[in-house]
């Protein structure tokens, strides 16, 4: 397909106009507030919220949203869902905080368990990921700017992994275990990662921890149109509303799913 899929540019101008709000108070002198589950929270993601719920019910109101900063539905009436919208208004409200930039607005539909479109905007950078399921991965760089398409690549040697800037001795073994020891990091923070995978410019994000659904389905579905996948470390596919819990399993996202990742998981995880 040549040309960028149109319901994702929709929901990107959503994103963007998410982006404005944010930008508005990142700019400004805002407070913190602390979540029960102790991570923060500001007035931009509230923002955000509005500004993108409004967005999608103008868009369809009939289809549901679930969304990080939204009252979690019980799963009693998520599980009937086969097609909605899934919502992280800003994916790394801690760098936000530290007002480094690289943080993000995540807007995906999943449909039966998988996600079939992916928006991820980069609000101080302007950067917009939009995908599609069968469409492609595309990257918009600024405001009305031209659609590229974007690939991931080959495992480059020495690969270079997307990462935080402070992982455990845990983290580091099982690197080096699917790596070798000569892999580069990128630090990098929120949905972003993959996006640089999707980019070309990474090859690996491994994530050990805790993550919750809202924080990787827009971004996976960016990376599997541009030609990787993510997997969780038994190199199965992620999949969505898989029950009442919305915290993901640990995971990999890859940009050449050619390399045998299962079994190098396999190796990693038993040394």
């Amino acid at each position: 397909m040549s040309s960028a899929p149109a319901l994702a540019q929709q929901i990107g101008d959503i994103a963007r106009a998410a982006g404005d709000a944010i930008l508005a108070i990142y700019h400004s002198d805002f407070a913190v507030e602390t979540k029960a589950d102790a991570s923060p929270l500001t007035a931009a993601d509230l923002a955000a919220q509005q500004v993108i719920m409004t967005g999608l019910a103008a868009l369809d109101p009939v289809l549901p949203v679930l969304s990080e900063e939204a009252k979690t539905l019980a799963w009693s009436e998520r599980q009937h869902w086969s097609r909605y919208w899934l919502v992280d208004p800003l994916d790394g409200t801690r760098e936000f905080v530290k007002r480094n930039g690289e943080f993000t607005v995540n807007i995906a539909l999943i449909d039966d368990h998988q996600t079939v479109l992916g928006v991820v905007l980069a609000p101080v950078t302007g950067e917009l990921y939009i995908a599609a399921q069968g469409q492609g991965a595309w990257l918009q760089t600024q405001v009305g700017g031209e659609w590229q398409r974007i690939r991931a690549r080959p495992l480059a040697q020495p690969p270079v992994m997307a990462g935080s800037r402070s992982h455990g001795s845990l983290q580091d073994s099982m690197l080096n275990a699917l790596l070798g020891p000569d892999h580069q990091l990128v630090p990098l923070g929120s949905s972003l990662k993959f996006c640089l995978i999707a980019r070309g410019a990474a090859d690996v994000y491994l994530r050990l921890g805790l993550t919750s659904e809202w924080d990787t389905a827009a971004a996976q579905c960016v990376l599997q149109e541009a030609g990787g996948a993510v997997l969780d470390l038994q190199g199965r596919p992620f999949s969505y509303n898989r029950g009442e819990s919305l915290l993901n399993p640990e995971f990999i996202a890859v940009g050449d799913p050619g390399v045998d990742w299962a079994g190098r998981l396999r190796v990693a995880t038993q040394s």
